[in-house]
């Protein structure tokens, strides 16, 4: 049988098993409803009063504070459009990076449809978000700054401390989108003084179909969608108990060191791989551990990912929320990469689950697909 390697983490890994250990009840045997009054509506609070506290202890919040989605990008959709319409009488103007993720960026856009203003401020070559450049943006109107933790195209991260400390200074809410760092790199919304949050539990052992938001309680903020009063009115509809658990139990998983097997991967594709460049900055402190996001001469990311499954090995060619329509991320274009360059992007992202011998094994794997789609590619001629 052949060996299959998993490297598309980003996209969402396989469940922990103690996170499935920990859901099963939920979906085999236990029923019960959060709202319902007898034992097993009791149960069924308890468990999510449960998985609130561990969710929350992994980013020094209260659990009363959290509110659970159906996905990162419905937490995000929630923070901006919520903070939006709850202070729309205080100022319609938001800022923003130039490469945020689609549902921060397409939820900033809908704003503006709606008679909001938005400031993308630009990047550098390596993708980092100036603290300058967004003080530059404020203005009197401004009633939110939006960006991420670390960037789940370029992997590069934010300077946290110091975009907290201008928000706190200015009075103006912080969202942070942790949904490609979170359980993976350390953030305490107090010390930071984020006002808003989200994650992504399937991104660190956790299952999909839930995300997770904090929301400091000083900040208003507007439900999306109307119907019960579950989760203090901020979210109605019965809770998705199984998943909410599951991220609960993601968030107490201790934490894995994968900076290693990072390092190991990248150095090995540079010495086998000619013409090949790293977006974003290099393995270390400015990355995020788990990604390497590359631009490969003479061929086509897509190609090379189809190329890879054949193979045994799983890779992404751009951020999953993008790559079915074929769309330049634009994370790429605003870094300066031509057409060619980003058309040869692919990404690798590790998990809980990766070990060395896999990135061996794809050490193997990897060049010998990139030479042999070279030698059948006219750009690679040219």
């Amino acid at each position: 049988m052949k060996r299959r390697v998993y490297l598309d983490h980003l996209s969402g890994g396989p469940l922990a098993p103690e996170v499935s250990a920990a859901m099963r009840p939920w979906l085999e045997e236990i029923p019960g409803n959060t709202a319902s009054l007898h034992r097993h509506g009791l149960k069924a609070r308890e468990a999510l009063d449960t998985a609130a506290a561990q969710c929350a202890a992994k980013i020094g919040a209260t659990a009363d504070d959290l509110v659970f989605t159906s996905s990162g990008t419905e937490a995000n959709n929630l923070a901006i459009k919520g903070v939006a319409e709850a202070q729309r009488e205080r100022g319609t103007h938001l800022i923003l990076s130039n490469i945020e993720h689609p549902s921060i960026d397409q939820s900033v856009a809908w704003l503006e449809k709606q008679g909001f203003t938005a400031t993308r401020v630009p990047v550098d070559r390596e993708g980092r978000l100036s603290v300058g450049a967004v003080t530059e943006a404020i203005t009197e109107q401004t009633i939110l700054i939006a960006t991420h933790h670390a960037n789940h195209d370029l992997g590069t991260v934010q300077n946290l401390p110091a975009l907290g400390a201008l928000a706190g200074d200015r009075g103006i809410p912080l969202l942070i989108d942790a949904t490609a760092s979170g359980g993976w790199l350390p953030v305490d919304v107090t010390a930071h003084s984020i006002s808003l949050l989200t994650l992504a539990p399937h991104r660190f052992g956790g299952p999909q179909g839930v995300g997770v938001l904090y929301r400091n309680p000083r900040v208003p903020l507007a439900p999306q969608l109307h119907g019960g009063v579950q989760q203090d009115g901020l979210r109605a509809g019965t809770e998705n108990l199984a998943a909410i658990v599951g991220a609960g139990a993601a968030s107490a998983l201790p934490a894995i060191e994968v900076t290693p097997l990072q390092q190991q991967l990248h150095g090995g594709l540079l010495e086998r791989i000619k013409q090949m460049i790293l977006n974003g900055p290099e393995p270390g402190p400015d990355r995020l551990p788990t990604q390497l996001n590359y631009s490969l001469a003479g061929l086509e990311g897509e190609g090379l990912a189809l190329a890879l499954d054949m193979q045994g090995v799983a890779i992404a060619s751009g951020a999953a929320c993008v790559t079915q329509n074929l769309v330049i991320p634009p994370a790429l274009t605003a870094i300066g990469l031509d057409a060619a360059q980003a058309k040869g992007n692919v990404l690798l992202s590790l998990g809980r689950d990766s070990t060395a011998a896999d990135v061996d094994h794809v050490l193997e794997i990897i060049p010998k697909q990139v030479d042999k789609l070279r030698t059948l590619s006219p750009m690679w001629d040219a």
